[in-house]
């Protein structure tokens, strides 16, 4: 969805996994992390790709706007299940050379089916918290609670273009 909001308002599309996630899947690390992210958002318009709490104090005072999917997680998990297959099958190649490891997502602790079970609920009480700072008063926030949510709001988005 960001790389479709970026080219329909001609911006920059920063993909945070691509700056978290080194070859061979290798994470890095934090401070390093932020100050990439920092590199990447110096221009005045782009569309960040990605939800990172660690870096919120880098990214959302810089954006003017913010795209909440708020979706159930029964449609999150099902939306998983299906990128994962399809990356995992075609070995699809993600960045820095990494492709998906089916096997590493059903049977490892370092699971995104895992993380999303035990972030979901979480991210659904602490985005609106953050957001209720005064620092962040200044996003206009697109809170989309369903696909089909979403694939209106891009359409009016994409035919405004």
């Amino acid at each position: 969805m960001a790389k479709t909001i970026a080219q329909a308002l001609g911006m920059d599309h920063i993909e945070f996994d691509a700056i978290r996630h080194g070859p061979d899947w290798t994470e890095t690390p934090d401070e390093v992390f932020r100050e990439r992210l920092r590199q990447q958002l110096r221009g005045d318009r782009w569309v960040g790709d990605g939800n990172y709490s660690l870096a919120r104090d880098v990214v959302w005072p810089k954006a003017t706007t913010l795209i909440w999917l708020d979706y159930p997680i029964r449609v999150v998990l099902w939306r998983l299940f299906w990128r994962t297959m399809r990356r995992g099958v075609l070995r699809e190649e993600l960045w820095h050379g990494n492709r998906e490891q089916i096997w590493w997502h059903f049977f490892s602790r370092q699971s995104l089916f895992l993380w999303a079970l035990q972030t979901h609920w979480r991210r659904r009480r602490s985005i609106p918290a953050a957001l209720a700072h005064p620092d962040h008063a200044h996003l206009d926030l697109i809170h989309l609670r369903s696909p089909r949510a979403a694939d209106e709001w891009l359409l009016t988005l994409t035919q405004r273009q």
